[in-house]
């Protein structure tokens, strides 16, 4: 497990994915803030089914369960939008809707990381981490 990345959601997000393609229920990645608080992001919108941080040395380990075993993941398209490259940022009007809204987008707010509905809700934009869908 490599402790260093230049993007770390990307490297989740990608992780995530791969695990789904091949038939894994489970993933651990090393853990920080910025993680955790897209994986909870993940569990209140029902598509990741939980996680726990397991304290180590040198970085903690994100141990994400994506669903039980023998079900389906929920999951059918997972991609990160800004990049760091080039970072997409919205106002609360422009927020897009993700396949007709069956969809989220994940947005990180001045308020912290919350679902598209909610920054709508509370009038607030931000830039565009994730698509899910």
């Amino acid at each position: 497990m490599s402790l260093q990345s230049t993007d770390q959601i990307a490297d989740l997000i990608t992780r995530i994915r791969n695990a789904i393609m091949v038939g894994k229920t489970e993933i651990r990645v090393p853990t920080s803030k910025l993680k955790v608080a897209v994986i909870e992001g993940l569990i209140n919108a029902g598509y990741i089914d939980s996680y726990e941080v397991e304290e180590a040395k040198p970085r903690g380990v994100l141990h994400v369960t994506i669903c039980k075993d023998g079900e389906i993941a929920k999951i059918s398209e997972i991609s990160k939008v800004s990049k760091p490259g080039r970072r997409i940022y919205v106002g609360s009007e422009d927020i897009p809707v993700v396949k007709s809204g069956r969809g989220i987008v994940l947005l990180s707010t001045s308020k912290g990381i919350m679902t598209g509905r909610e920054a709508k809700k509370q009038h607030l934009g931000g830039e565009i981490l994730v698509k899910v869908y």
